[in-house]
């Protein structure tokens, strides 16, 4: 059965929308590659150029050829190829409008077993953003949630990040072939979420990272999803198409408040505005999601405590100072009623003992145990 859905695969002009329309019509995959041309025109959605193609020997020989040689390279490379046929392709996915043919998955498919929720947002985030994307991905893999994300810069590995952080559960899913690294700079976080949780694609080995395919994966992204957490996103962001996918598909969306003066929290705060919920914490989004039950009960508070670091009272004084958002030097000065001097001192000293960390434009913020 894999082999026929991979041969429709490599049909030119045939995009899974059709492959499925055509497996509804004839059964099987196997039996579309059978069909005489005058069937295949007469299924609605099928043009002439599509229904040609199939019917041309030539052109589905040359379809086969490349379904082998695909299934040869994903062995080389270790690599799981499922369809719609074979019971570990996700029942949630399957649900959808348009699911994808194939998946391509390399990891634990044991992954695709668990209740998910995905976190996505700018690929410009904020250190805020960062952080709770982080934070809040650490504590939904600790109480056994795996964390769904688009590997792509900012929010997106931040949630990766966070869930191997937490000890749990992490999918990938790729704008292109698993067999390419994008964003270059991730190869490690590729190896760790590879060797710890699942990467995951609909698109063949070698499919460049083009710009199209980002908005067609982030209906998978929802797909697997109970819901979607948008943390940070602007007006034009693809957080907000997974967000709108997600709706569709009938899952929850859910949104972190963020600055009301930040362009950012534009998108967040407008998915609020439309009626997602607002999330305060991992709990909010396990009661939503009517898993809280399932799961332990935990906390987390607005702020990061303390970490189990001495401090001098000078040190705790100024740590009281941080806020949720970055502060300038200028800033503690005003709230410590420390001399600038004494609070840059301090600073260095506190960010030596990973109480805080130095942003850019010489900002700081408060540093939690094991965050990044």
């Amino acid at each position: 059965m894999l082999p026929a859905w991979l041969t429709l695969s490599f049909v030119p002009g045939l995009g899974c929308t059709r492959i499925h329309r055509l497996v509804e019509v004839f059964g099987s995959p196997a039996a579309v590659l059978a069909a005489p041309a005058q069937a295949l025109r007469q299924v609605e959605g099928i043009g002439p150029k599509v229904s040609q193609v199939l019917a041309d020997p030539a052109a589905m020989e040359t379809a086969g050829r490349q379904a082998e040689l695909e299934l040869r390279r994903l062995g080389d490379r270790n690599l799981v190829l499922l369809c719609p046929d074979d019971p570990r392709y996700p029942s949630l996915l399957r649900s959808i409008a348009d699911p994808p043919a194939l998946l391509y998955c390399q990891g634990d498919l044991h992954r695709l077993t668990l209740p998910a929720v995905a976190i996505v947002g700018s690929r410009a985030a904020t250190a805020y953003g960062r952080r709770i994307s982080f934070e809040l991905a650490r504590e939904l893999a600790s109480r056994g949630i795996c964390v769904v994300s688009g590997m792509a810069l900012g929010i997106d590995s931040q949630a990766h990040a966070g869930a191997l952080a937490g000890g749990g559960a992490t999918i990938g899913v790729l704008g292109c072939g698993a067999d390419v690294v994008y964003p270059p700079q991730h190869g490690a976080m590729f190896g760790e979420v590879r060797g710890r949780g699942l990467l995951l694609t609909e698109y063949p080995l070698g499919s460049k990272p083009e710009g199209f395919r980002f908005p067609e994966r982030n209906r998978i992204i929802s797909g697997l999803s109970l819901g979607v957490v948008v943390v940070e996103a602007s007006l034009k962001s693809g957080s907000l198409i997974t967000a709108a996918l997600a709706l569709e598909q009938g899952r929850e969306v859910f949104a972190v408040p963020g600055r009301i003066d930040s362009v950012k929290s534009q998108g967040a705060h407008r998915l609020l505005q439309q009626g997602a919920k607002l999330v305060h914490s991992v709990d909010d989004i396990l009661e939503e999601l009517s898993l809280a039950g399932r799961f332990a009960a935990g906390s987390r508070d607005d702020l990061p405590g303390p970490p189990p670091v001495p401090m001098t009272e000078a040190e705790q004084r100024l740590w009281n100072c941080l806020d949720v958002y970055p502060l300038t030097v200028d800033q503690l000065v005003q709230q410590s009623g420390f001399e600038p001097a004494q609070v840059l001192s301090l600073l260095l000293d506190m960010e030596l003992k990973g109480l805080v960390r130095q942003l850019p434009g010489q900002e700081y913020e408060r540093r939690a145990a094991g965050s990044r």
